[in-house]
């Protein structure tokens, strides 16, 4: 751990003296999760081009820097900043989805964590895997993941598929640590909803 703290302050300090080897190594290292949570709020095209405007912005804010949280938390924190702005522009939804109610159906399914409180049904004949091989399930997973508010789709991505910690997840994209837990409930709950409607239905 303390390799680890002391090998990223020798990449920032290089980065200060705008050293274009450790830029190329930070880009290297961290343009995956800048693209991801771009990703989690803009189509592909513009979540790439919102990563490319962060890497420039970076190179003035770098000196700004002050190591209160790690380098990736806050070069993800630029780029979130900056998808958000671009969804302002657009006129799109902003980042407030947390006055609907909960379904309480589903919500006593989560702890307060995030985390199952009791395991879900038993998937029949299939397997989990099996379900997740099927062409017509991702399908529909896709469609309702770009259908979530950008709240809900950003947060899913980074804690889930990102396993981000939820402390790094509040501070990228500005929330209370109760909105993120809201909002992780809400978009675990309609995905659900989604895949027990799919397992007796067979339809999107």
């Amino acid at each position: 751990m303390e390799q680890a703290a002391t090998d990223e302050q020798q990449l920032v300090d290089r980065l200060r003296q705008r050293d274009s080897r450790a830029y190329h190594e930070a880009v290297q290292q961290f343009s995956g999760a800048m693209l991801a949570t771009a990703r989690s709020m803009l189509d592909p095209a513009t979540a790439e081009d919102v990563v490319q405007e962060s890497w420039v912005a970076v190179v003035d804010a770098i000196d700004g820097f002050e190591g209160r949280s790690a380098l990736k938390t806050w070069l993800c924190t630029i780029t979130a900043n900056r998808a958000r702005n671009r969804l302002r522009k657009s006129k799109r939804e902003t980042l407030t989805d947390f006055q609907a109610p909960l379904d309480p159906n589903l919500e006593k399914r989560f702890n307060e964590g995030g985390g199952w409180i009791q395991p879900t049904r038993p998937w029949g004949s299939e397997s989990a895997d099996e379900l997740l091989s099927n062409e017509a399930l991702k399908d529909c997973l896709d469609k309702h993941f770009e259908a979530l508010p950008e709240t809900q789709r950003a947060v899913l991505m980074m804690r889930e598929m990102q396993q981000m910690e939820a402390d790094d997840v509040c501070r990228i994209l500005g929330l209370s640590s109760a909105n993120l837990r809201v909002s992780l409930h809400r978009a675990r709950q309609k995905l659900f909803t989604m895949i027990e409607g799919f397992r007796e239905t067979g339809e999107c």
